[in-house]
């Protein structure tokens, strides 16, 4: 009589020996690391306005730098600080002034790729901006298109910025990793 452990000792290599080999062989998933720097340029005030408050404690007549106030955009986002330079996207979304004393937002938004190699792709982006350091870090929390399974994040510092007429323009500098 055959022992059925000789036999079961037998089919282990034989199972064993493929998965070896497609384990070893198949291409892996491997993460492509894309680092961008864009210009977004925000204007709620002028004839090239894109941004307008949308709620707050006195309605639409309510400042950004209020605390609750709520303000839609859709930005230009350029390749370079000048509003001249070349446009590749929008920054579409919305912020709220999420801070007591007003002196910082919560932003959640869409940059939508319009134009170049990203053409169709979208990065999604959230987090804080406590608009009053010069440095500010957030999260790029998903995409679409090239940025498909997105992870990153970006720092985000003031380029220019006039309170007064309530103007600016932000420079992204974003790493993100993706397949």
């Amino acid at each position: 009589m055959t022992n059925p452990l000789f036999f079961a000792s037998l089919s282990i290599p034989l199972i064993a020996i493929p998965l070896l080999y497609w384990v070893y062989t198949c291409p892996k998933n491997k993460y492509k690391q894309t680092n961008l720097v864009l210009y977004v340029h925000d204007y709620l005030t002028g004839d090239d306005k894109s941004a307008m408050t949308v709620a707050g404690k006195e309605g639409p007549t309510t400042s950004i730098m209020h605390f609750g106030t709520l303000l839609a955009h859709d930005d230009p986002v350029t390749v370079g600080p000048d509003p001249k330079s070349e446009e590749v996207g929008r920054a579409q979304g919305m912020y709220i002034n999420s801070q007591l004393d007003g002196k910082a937002l919560f932003m959640i938004f869409s940059v939508m790729f319009t134009d170049g190699e990203y053409k169709g792709s979208t990065l999604e982006i959230q987090g804080a901006d406590p608009f009053v350091l010069k440095e500010r870090e957030f999260s790029v929390v998903s995409g679409t298109g090239y940025f498909r399974f997105v992870r990153g994040y970006g720092i985000m510092t003031t380029e220019f910025l006039d309170i007064q007429n309530l103007r600016a323009i932000i420079k992204l500098n974003i790493t993100v990793r993706h397949f």
